[in-house]
């Protein structure tokens, strides 16, 4: 059981949330940990400071610093080269682990008889003590635009995340989300890692994908619980936020939707997605400041598309 899991957690301004979720860490017993790798994407907050003079994982930390914020996936990736372990966990600093979880997940996925289990997520619990809805299915391109529209949240099976479903017993599903994503360290080099064109969102979502593919599975655990604050350090930057998750989308369709599905999806989030939210954030919200946020954030879109059709024509 000892040396087994390397752990990688990518930071960025996460104040003292990440000093909580090493700590959490400390009460997994060390022995399990092969490694824990911060990586530090080019962070200005003190985030760090309490990490180095906290005593409990010194033997085992590595923090790698970078100059420059290279994006959840890179990030993720950069982390994995220096792993050891047997098992990769990559771990968001608004989560925390829960005592004996991490030896719950390493039975688990040694048991002969998950051989073919690849990726393992656990019941993530929130700021309220509730179950988060942290699994999907593989989107289609009528499932993203439901979701961008907003029909999910009345018609929960329109949609690709599983909101009908309780996440209250363990099962095969399609896709994890990233927060707490175990993973057979085998499979993560075999699939050379995170795609970096997803600077951050839906890396995990075509990671898991990808796995699928090559003959894996991923299961959700619903006996074993972490915390999940959500939302994490992105809450900062808002329309980033948003700008990065529609490009993500819009990556994730060309490379895996063909042309008709991927034009159908680019033509929903440019022309009809804009609309809908500018009505929800108007007449429902009645948010100045997300109006703002989400005209900013297709001010990003159209010119990254801009920029990518450019260089595809000088190309």
């Amino acid at each position: 059981m000892c040396d087994k899991v390397s752990i990688v957690i990518v930071n960025w301004n996460s104040g003292d949330q990440l000093f909580e979720a090493i700590e959490s860490l400390n009460l997994q017993k060390c022995k399990l940990l092969s490694s824990v790798i911060i990586v530090d994407n080019a962070s200005v907050d003190n985030s760090l400071d309490k990490i180095l003079s906290f005593g409990g994982l010194n033997s085992n930390l590595k923090i790698i610093r970078n100059f420059e914020n290279k994006g959840f996936a890179a990030a993720c990736n950069q982390g994995a080269r220096f792993a050891t372990g047997k098992y990769l966990l990559f771990l968001n600093p608004d989560a925390k682990m829960y005592p004996g979880g991490l030896r719950q997940v390493l039975n688990y996925m040694d048991s002969p008889s998950n051989a073919t289990v690849g990726i393992c997520g656990v019941q993530l619990i929130d700021g309220l003590g509730h179950v988060s809805r942290s699994c999907t299915r593989f989107p289609s391109p009528f499932e993203f635009f439901f979701h961008a529209v907003g029909l999910d949240r009345i018609f929960h099976r329109m949609g690709h995340f599983m909101n009908e479903w309780a996440h209250d017993t363990t099962r095969e599903v399609d896709h994890l989300i990233g927060a707490f994503y175990f993973v057979r360290r085998s499979v993560f080099e075999n699939l050379k890692g995170f795609d970096e064109r997803f600077f951050v969102y839906l890396e995990d979502l075509d990671f898991s994908y990808r796995a699928r593919k090559a003959g894996w599975c991923s299961v959700y655990l619903a006996d074993v619980k972490a915390f999940h604050a959500g939302g994490g350090t992105s809450n900062q930057v808002k329309a980033r936020r948003l700008f990065y998750s529609l490009r993500s989308r819009l990556l994730y369709a060309f490379k895996h939707f063909g042309i008709l599905g991927s034009t159908f999806l680019l033509l929903a989030t440019i022309l009809i997605e804009p609309l809908s939210r500018s009505v929800m954030a108007i007449f429902v919200s009645r948010s100045w400041s997300s109006l703002q946020e989400t005209w900013s954030a297709y001010g990003m879109l159209w010119r990254w598309l801009l920029h990518a059709f450019l260089k595809s024509v000088v190309r």
